[in-house]
């Protein structure tokens, strides 16, 4: 859309000019409203800061099989995929969300006999991969406003780059989330993580609990497993 008229002289726009400037109040006015959801969950002094897990109940139940994440070479996505809520932050400062996976003890792992048992010593954890959400750096009042996902991590057994976390098969991990205040002097806020998101590194699944749970609430493993049946139903193979 073309706009004439000629701002710089203490004139009016043309209509086409208010047109303009009534599409971007409102647009501001959309941006205002969002943002104020996140306000007033905030706190300036960072004193009530609150970060809880989202689908909390879900991840239960595939902490009481023992929950085991899927990595590849090109990477794999998270399922459940990791949620927090956050209040408590100064709604106009500025934060970046990171996330890293600690070792959640000191032994590998091995599936025998229908249940995981340690296995002898660890690998070596590499401390190198850390994942940066993609909206950070953003204003407390915007990572207040809903859930943070980290729904686009993707987990790999090779050092490959692109933002993805290389993890040890056969090995036992925690999410851990950070939370850094930027713009000024950086500093950590927080570092916060939940047993109940704890899992195993696998090249493929080992319990067939684990199976049927993913299949039963992952709809991405669903449209899968449909797939894989109707090729199966017409005598063809996946």
């Amino acid at each position: 859309m073309k706009v004439e008229g000629n701002m710089g002289d203490g004139g009016t726009s043309s209509r086409g000019g208010v047109a303009t400037d009534c599409c971007i109040t409102r647009l501001l006015s959309v941006v205002e409203n969002e943002l104020q959801a996140g306000r007033e969950k905030g706190d300036p002094t960072e004193k009530q800061l609150k970060v809880s897990l989202e689908e909390a109940e879900l991840w239960r139940k595939f902490k009481e099989v023992t929950n085991e994440m899927i990595v590849t070479k090109n990477g794999r996505r998270m399922f459940p995929v990791l949620k927090v809520s956050v209040s408590g932050l100064d709604p106009n400062a500025m934060y970046s969300f990171l996330l890293d996976f600690i070792p959640a003890d000191s032994h590998r792992w091995k599936y025998v006999n229908g249940e995981w048992m340690p296995a002898g010593k660890p690998e070596p954890h590499s401390h190198s991969c850390v994942y940066i959400h993609p909206d950070s750096p953003n204003f407390g009042a915007h990572w207040m406003k809903a859930p943070v996902s980290f729904s686009k991590v993707k987990l790999t057994n090779k050092l490959n780059g692109g933002g993805q976390i290389m993890l040890n098969s056969l090995h036992k991990y925690e999410p851990q989330i950070h939370i850094v205040r930027v713009g000024g002097n950086h500093r950590m806020v927080t570092n916060i993580s939940f047993m109940d998101t704890q899992f195993i590194a696998v090249t493929a699944y080992q319990n067939e609990e684990i199976t049927a749970l993913k299949i039963k609430h992952n709809p991405f493993a669903k449209a899968f497993l449909d797939a894989k049946e109707s090729k199966e139903l017409f005598g063809e193979t996946v």
